[in-house]
């Protein structure tokens, strides 16, 4: 298991919970319906992805590849830049932000590849 990004996981996974607190509590009073579903959006794709770092790192123990930790660092970039880009939109209103939105989710289908590419390549070797 690669412990430092089960811990990034980890990380990322306390903010989901607490954003999602965040924006089910704290945005009701502030933010319009259509601005906390953005928000959600957010929060939404920081969990799957947090749970398929988690996933990187615990493969780790069966997958010795350096391209399951370059899955991982996809989807820890396409959270900041995706999820974070809806969280920043969502709060501020400015549409900016927004052009950083599909360079996270073009980050998160390079590391469900990358991830798929490293089963592969395993499952191909274990058969040699």
């Amino acid at each position: 298991m690669r412990k430092g990004l089960f811990l990034i996981a980890c990380f990322f996974g306390f903010l989901a919970t607490a954003f999602g607190a965040f924006g089910a509590h704290g945005l009701k009073s502030v933010a319009t319906k259509e601005m906390i579903e953005i928000f959600n959006l957010g929060v939404e794709y920081q969990f799957y992805h947090t749970f398929a770092i988690m996933g990187a790192a615990i493969a780790g123990q069966w997958l010795p590849s350096k391209r399951l930790d370059y899955s991982a660092y996809a989807f820890i970039i396409g959270i900041i830049f995706f999820s974070g880009s809806l969280y920043a939109y969502a709060l501020t209103g400015t549409k900016l932000v927004a052009i950083m939105t599909p360079i996270g989710g073009m980050s998160f289908l390079v590391g469900w590849l990358l991830l798929a590419a490293t089963v592969w390549q395993n499952r191909m070797e274990s058969k040699v």
